[in-house]
């Protein structure tokens, strides 16, 4: 079932057009500089310090690296981080 599922995703997102991140559940990261960081799609915080924060998303992890780090907000699905972004590293399937 799952990968019957997979594939309609896949065809909606090259046939339709779709992004992907709305149909297969994927991360969507939009950096603005050095200044901010917006990470869509999220699964959860997995570890955070002023210099790292890890994140669990649908297929693998997301690590972030800099200094001054810090969650301006957090939602659900959403979060957006301020400070000297240096790194924004995928890790994991995907």
């Amino acid at each position: 079932m799952k990968r019957l599922s997979r594939r309609v995703n896949k065809w909606l997102t090259k046939g339709m057009e779709v992004p992907a991140d709305v149909t297969m559940g994927v991360a969507r990261v939009t950096m603005i500089g050095q200044l901010h960081v917006y990470i869509e799609n999220h699964r959860g915080i997995l570890s955070f310090s002023p210099q790292r924060v890890h994140l669990r998303l649908f297929e693998g992890e997301l690590i972030v690296t800099g200094q001054d780090l810090i969650i301006k907000r957090i939602l659900p699905e959403e979060l957006i981080l301020e400070g000297t972004i240096e790194q924004v590293t995928h890790t994991g399937k995907g």
